[in-house]
């Protein structure tokens, strides 16, 4: 998510499951290029343009967008807008469908389409979840989960088309594609260092050139985008479950400058780390 206007925040973050991002204001976008996880968008007042490859359109108040890994989705406003973020791991929508008897752990799960619009239950449920942010009462985190799960689970019945890809297996860092398995597992490892992309390829037993095309057409995203974007989600990670410093969060995360981490988390998320640690609801 970019950066446009000045916003209030509010951010619920549970890794390494699932993140709520509450934001109100002007002028705001989100970019979903690089991402790793699953995402929907849930308007809550206000329209935003949004575009994906050829496809594009417009959303209003009580519509959502519905981005899965790969997708190089793009909204913006032009006037005042709040909406809900809602970001799911890989593993936790596999893991949450397979309890829900709607499809196998082994199998990729897709949207249909990225616009809904006109769902009430998911515009109610938006709603709810923008209430316990705001409210901050006892019970909240059990509340907030259980909308969570209740949201995922009706928008897996409603907008997603599941199969089964025989090149596709889970591993300890969610469901990869084999070919690319070993170079993901290497930059979960290395988060804190700088990886080359030779480096990376020869994990996948790739030349860099073949690599990069490779890993382009499976994930949507270039190497270093993608491992941008799982840096953005460590880092999130640890301002919320830690007390270090802003510094020793970037250094941790491959980071060596404290102005290069700010401008990169801020390109991920919309807002600063140290607005992000602020906005964390804290139950």
């Amino acid at each position: 998510m970019k950066h446009a206007d000045e916003a209030s925040d509010k951010i619920f973050s549970r890794p390494p499951h699932f993140s709520l991002h509450y934001r109100a204001g002007r002028r705001l976008r989100f970019s979903n290029a690089g991402r790793t996880d699953y995402a929907a968008l849930l308007l809550l007042k206000g329209r935003m343009r949004w575009r994906v490859e050829q496809n594009e359109g417009e959303v209003a108040e009580g519509d959502a967008l519905l981005v899965a890994p790969g997708d190089a989705l793009n909204a913006t406003s032009a006037n005042s807008v709040a909406f809900m973020l809602i970001t799911l791991s890989s593993v936790f929508v596999l893991d949450c469908a397979a309890r829900a008897r709607l499809t196998r752990s082994d199998s990729v799960v897709a949207f249909r389409a990225n616009a809904v619009e006109r769902d009430e239950r998911l515009a109610r449920l938006a709603r709810d979840l923008a209430e316990e942010l705001r409210e901050e009462d006892a019970g909240q985190e059990l509340i907030v989960a259980a909308l969570v799960e209740h949201a995922l689970v009706h928008i897996l019945r409603r907008y997603a088309n599941v199969r089964r890809s025989e090149q596709l297996e889970l591993s300890r860092v969610g469901l990869v594609d084999r070919r690319i398995r070993l170079a993901v597992e290497l930059m979960h490892a290395h988060l804190d260092r700088e990886l080359s992309l030779e480096e990376i390829a020869r994990a996948a037993h790739l030349s860099p050139f073949h690599f990069a095309r490779l890993f382009k057409k499976l994930t949507g995203a270039t190497p270093h985008a993608y491992l941008a974007s799982l840096r953005a989600a460590r880092a999130q990670a640890l301002l919320a479950e830690t007390d270090l410093s802003i510094t020793e969060i970037g250094a941790r995360v491959g980071y060596m400058s404290s102005s290069h981490f700010a401008k990169a988390f801020r390109q991920a998320t919309g807002i600063s780390p140290r607005a992000y640690r602020k906005a964390l609801v804290r139950s």
